[in-house]
């Protein structure tokens, strides 16, 4: 399953070890249920750099994580390396995406600019927050927060690396009023 990391989509990260036989807590940043439930191989982008072929051995919900281990794992210590990691698999297996949906590894370092065509800036990150998210673009020292929403972003071009939007006037302005 050799991949080159851009062909890899994120899928859970690794929160802590769990008990005394290797297995970790993963937080699942999949939108798609069940997703981590299914897993047989992985790649574990680890918090060295170092992205790590991996068997999963198994995986089982706990409340609104995972328990999972895999192979060449064995000791709370080898898992408390992987704290921070990455779980990642192929973009050929992970789900179909709905028009309109877009996987967040494919955002993030977009250019944003307005209908007009004037930079906005880059987007940097894409915070959550109960019942939506939120894309924070950065532009110099400047930070600017744009709902997810349809109201706000009129096109995404993944090709050319480019997000329209509109109806943030309010929001620059905002900005500099404090």
């Amino acid at each position: 399953m050799k991949t080159a990391q851009e062909d890899l989509v994120t899928i859970g990260k690794i929160e802590r070890h769990f008990g005394v036989r290797g297995e970790f807590k993963v937080r699942s940043l999949s939108d798609v249920p069940g997703r981590l439930d299914r897993l047989k191989q992985v790649q574990v982008l680890e918090p060295t750099g170092r992205t790590v072929e991996r068997i999963v051995t198994h995986v089982r919900r706990a409340g609104s994580t995972y328990i999972m281990a895999v192979a060449g794992v064995t000791t709370p210590e080898e898992a408390v390396m992987l704290r921070g990691g990455l779980i990642q698999v192929p973009r050929t297996s992970a789900s179909a995406l709905a028009a309109d949906v877009y996987f967040e590894c494919d955002l993030i370092g977009m250019r944003v600019e307005d209908e007009q065509g004037v930079e906005v800036g880059v987007l940097e990150t894409i915070l959550e927050i109960p019942e939506n998210r939120l894309f924070v673009v950065r532009r110099g020292t400047e930070e600017v927060l744009i709902p997810a929403a349809k109201s706000f972003v009129t096109s995404v071009d993944l090709t050319r690396r480019r997000m329209t939007v509109r109806g943030i006037d309010d929001l620059i302005e905002d900005r500099h009023a404090v």
